[in-house]
């Protein structure tokens, strides 16, 4: 697998650290919020990535943090008169409801910043002792002038970095480009004992030590959103291969921004959709769709309009998936078409090639879709061509494209019990040429929220 490594920006071939074991950490949401859909784009991409590796036989170690200590956590719990504690599980809780809906696979691992304040500690001792960070007053700074690799992963020069970098009032780091990785308590703030005074971690500082204590002193792949490129993940590599002396991950990867008239989507902006709200409105399954149409190092622009066209194409899956399950059981045996076996291999090739080309979901869609329309005609043939068992070695291969994608085969609305009975009702009505009870039960599916397909196979249902 071929992957583009934000660091050496370009392609390379993916070799882990150790043979068949991959150790991914993913920069989780800071829990002051409900995440909006811009964040939600890099963990559904990386969710993929995690499955295409899996299926691939390796064994994947997933982390993805929770930062649950925070200026902007702080904040929120004086605006909502609470604790930064009762704060983050609201918001946690939030974040595993709404990315649920996406399908994402719980991380083997969620850590919570304040649950490794320990680690946190001894790693700023480390780098204390190394002469690589300093305290002051009750602050603790790392000293990026005394680390000579500083702004090689984002590509940047000190002395460029310098000419836009200041030292705020009361701040008592030496340098501009110095940051914090222990802060001081303030009055009513949250704080912890540590050697230098009580105070609270600073934001880069918990990613390195929770990467390291799960993933060793060497991670595989490190991913995120672009913005923290610099200076979260530049900050990071200087702690973490500061106080080790080795290399903190072996792969960078970073997805472009979810964009609203061409303008990065942000809460600074004011220009930001939380996930929450739009999932009242589109289908989980429809979201990820959207988010997985362009390849991930591209840009992506966010719209009303691109949404419904990501329903229309996910409805065209489980559409074709429906009919397959109707027709694995209802065509019986027939001879085998020699073009079905050709368009599922060329389908099962373009498809890996396209994740093996740096995660390319958009021509792993395509592939997807091009096999549906190459074979839907002997899906709709008639008389019917295809056998059962054809329909079964199709769907399959269907199912093997929607499970590494992450995708619902079947429409996400599923029929309860008082559907059945009414399908089963209309089918009775059908058969008896009773057409005024069947357009009434149709109409009382409808309300239901399912619309009935008639089909030479039989009634397909589907959420409206």
């Amino acid at each position: 697998m071929k992957l583009y490594n934000s660091q050496s920006k370009a392609l390379v071939s993916l070799e882990p650290v150790a043979p068949g074991r991959v150790g991914i950490y993913c920069c989780g949401p800071t829990v002051y919020n409900y995440i909006h859909i811009g964040n939600a784009r890099p963990f559904v991409v990386f969710d993929v990535l995690r499955r295409w590796l899996l299926s691939q036989g390796l064994a994947v170690t997933y982390v993805q943090n929770f930062t649950d200590i925070d200026d902007k956590m702080i904040k929120r719990a004086n605006e909502e008169q609470t604790t930064v504690a009762e704060v983050g599980e609201k918001y946690i809780a939030a974040y595993f409801e709404d990315t649920k809906a996406l399908n994402l696979m719980p991380a083997d691992v969620h850590p919570r910043a304040t649950e490794h304040i320990e680690e946190m500690l001894a790693l700023i001792q480390t780098l204390v002792d190394k002469g690589l960070a300093y305290e002051s007053g009750g602050d603790v700074y790392f000293s990026v002038k005394d680390f000579p690799q500083y702004g090689a992963l984002s590509g940047q020069a000190i002395e460029d970095l310098e000419s836009g970098a200041r030292i705020e009032p009361g701040e008592g780091k030496r340098h501009p480009l110095d940051f914090a990785l222990w802060k001081a308590q303030k009055p009513g703030e949250p704080a912890w004992d540590s050697p230098w005074g009580p105070g609270r971690p600073g934001w880069h500082i918990e990613c390195s030590a929770m990467a390291s204590k799960y993933l060793g002193e060497t991670v595989d792949i490190h991913c995120g959103g672009e913005d923290l490129l610099f200076p979260h993940h530049e900050n990071e590599v200087a702690q973490s291969t500061g106080a080790t002396g080795k290399q903190f991950a072996k792969y960078w990867m970073h997805n472009a921004f979810l964009q609203v008239d061409h303008k990065k989507m942000s809460k600074s902006l004011g220009n930001f959709f939380t996930l929450h709200d739009i999932l009242k409105e589109y289908s989980g399954g429809a979201v990820r769709m959207y988010l997985l149409s362009a390849h991930y190092r591209s840009p992506l622009q966010f719209s009303d309009g691109q949404l419904k066209q990501a329903q229309s194409a996910l409805e065209r899956i489980t559409n074709f998936g429906q009919t397959l399950e109707h027709l694995a059981i209802s065509n019986g045996d027939r001879p085998r078409l020699p073009e079905v076996g050709a368009v599922l291999l060329k389908a099962k090739q373009a498809f890996a090639d396209a994740m093996d080309s740096d995660l390319n979901t958009a021509d792993a869609l395509a592939a997807v879709f091009e096999m549906i329309r190459e074979l839907n005609p002997l899906l709709h043939a008639e008389p019917a061509t295809l056998s059962g068992e054809e329909c079964g070695e199709i769907l399959e291969t269907l199912k093997c494209f929607c499970d590494i994608l992450g995708l619902p085969l079947k429409a996400e609305k599923t029929a309860d019990s008082r559907v059945e009975e009414i399908l089963e009702q209309r089918r009775v009505a059908r058969q008896e040429k009773n057409w005024a009870l069947s357009d009434q039960l149709r109409d009382e599916l409808k309300e239901l929220g399912f619309a009935v397909e008639d089909t030479p196979q039989g009634q397909k249902v589907k959420g409206v």
